[in-house]
């Protein structure tokens, strides 16, 4: 018994020592998405829910909830910031091509469609986040529209 309660005491000490370290933020400016409203034009509806669903893993900017500052939750969500942006990142908007910015929004259209985005994690915690069917076909009406100069754009490759 005495071998499990200082293993028990050590792993408090552990948790605690680790509170006060934690994965760098992603706390960049909201304007970093404004080159990719400005070029696809989404309806203020499709604004809100780009906002509400989107922009926190694919962006430079993440609105960090409370529990952002407990280690290792912390470590958590910035994995899962830094692989949405790995996929997506409209703050990297006028970095892609023309064609890759078509792909990526076929990609998004696809996977809001399917419902793997946004992911049921994020939405957890997240309710403004849970997309009704309304909001999936507005994003999906949304996408086409703004696919269209792409398609006519895109390099003959």
């Amino acid at each position: 018994m005495k071998i499990l309660k200082k293993l028990l005491l050590l792993i408090l000490v552990v948790f605690i020592i680790a509170q006060f370290f934690g994965p760098e933020k992603n706390e960049g400016d909201i304007a970093t998405v404004d080159a990719f409203i400005e070029d696809t034009n989404p309806p203020k509806d499709v604004q809100v829910i780009l906002k509400n669903a989107c922009f926190d893993c694919h962006s430079d900017h993440t609105r960090y909830p409370w529990y952002n500052n407990i280690t290792p939750i912390n470590y958590w969500l910035a994995s899962h910031v830094e692989d949405g942006k790995k996929h997506f990142d409209v703050s990297k908007w006028n970095d892609y091509s023309d064609k890759k910015k078509d792909h990526k929004l076929e990609e998004l259209a696809e996977e809001v469609e399917e419902g793997h985005m946004p992911l049921p994690s994020y939405t957890w915690t997240h309710s403004d986040a849970k997309l009704s069917k309304e909001q999936i076909e507005a994003v999906e009406e949304w996408v086409k529209m703004a696919r269209i100069k792409y398609v006519f754009l895109k390099d003959p490759q």
